[in-house]
């Protein structure tokens, strides 16, 4: 069942009610849950489900739904399973034959998208890019080729690196940052990856953040990291004036389209 995912408002009057029909519901967070329920005086009782319980607490639930009890499933925020628990109780559930009902909601990955500005007819999410630098970079230059809108989730703490990981897997393409959706300190931000790091370095950034990445357009795609190195190894070396990083910069930046920001900050930290 979707559930807000920041105003306690953006649930439906469906969800309400079943909320309150059900024998029991399953929660993520029953802290978190708890608020809401509240909000709309909901006494049904809770009981935990999360990414470290979830198989050993399934067997739980699929006993009480064997035995008629009608459960609920809800995670933090949004649609259960997308990024969250749920998948598991879902597959056991359906293997058993119990019949499973979608109470359709609120989803960050939809909402941002839809007002991203972004081509809406195709497009593909990620779930969470990887936690570590190297299987990230690896992650997104294996998407150079793709032409859907990109959507991934990415925590606050990392979101400046991952910027720069995008900026040198893709180039000077368009990214929305979406932030603290549908709450009071909601924030849409767009613009090439550099301008958008250079507007937030010097910010503390906080809450849910969802990703939004143009596709590759027609065209060649833009050289990768790699590429670029090689290219301004090899006209340093093919010059016989000494040039300057900047210098470098500008020459690759004319040859290749790329910006010389993204080749610069490349030089300087290869």
């Amino acid at each position: 069942m979707a559930t807000p995912i920041g105003n306690l408002e953006d649930i439906t009057l469906r969800a309400i009610r079943i909320l309150k029909e059900v024998r029991l519901i399953a929660a993520e967070d029953t802290r978190r849950t708890r608020i809401l329920l509240d909000q709309y005086a909901i006494s049904t009782p809770l009981t935990s489900l999360y990414d470290q319980n979830e198989m050993k607490k399934s067997g739980f639930l699929i006993a009480k739904l064997l035995q008629g009890l009608d459960v609920a499933y809800v995670s933090d925020a949004g649609t259960p399973g997308i990024s969250d628990p749920g998948y598991i109780l879902v597959r056991e559930a359906l293997t058993r034959e119990i019949p499973v009902a979608p109470i359709p909601g609120a989803s960050a990955l939809i909402a941002a998208l839809s007002v991203s500005g972004l081509p809406m007819d195709s497009f593909i999410f990620f779930g969470f890019l990887p936690s570590k630098a190297v299987r990230r970079r690896q992650f997104l230059n294996s998407l150079r080729q793709e032409e859907r809108t990109l959507i991934f989730y990415e925590s606050p703490h990392r979101l400046l690196a991952s910027l720069k990981d995008i900026e040198g897997a893709f180039g000077d393409r368009e990214v929305v940052v979406s932030r603290e959706m549908t709450k009071i300190h909601e924030e849409f931000l767009r613009g090439s990856p550099g301008r958008l790091i250079a507007g937030m370095e010097e910010r503390a950034i906080k809450g849910e953040v969802t990703l939004i990445v143009a596709g590759r357009t027609g065209g060649t795609a833009e050289p990768s990291d790699a590429e670029l190195l090689d290219l301004c190894g090899q006209l340093r070396r093919d010059t016989e004036e000494q040039l300057s990083l900047r210098d470098t910069a500008d020459r690759i930046a004319r040859q290749t389209g790329v910006s010389r920001r993204r080749i610069y900050r490349l030089l300087l930290f290869p």
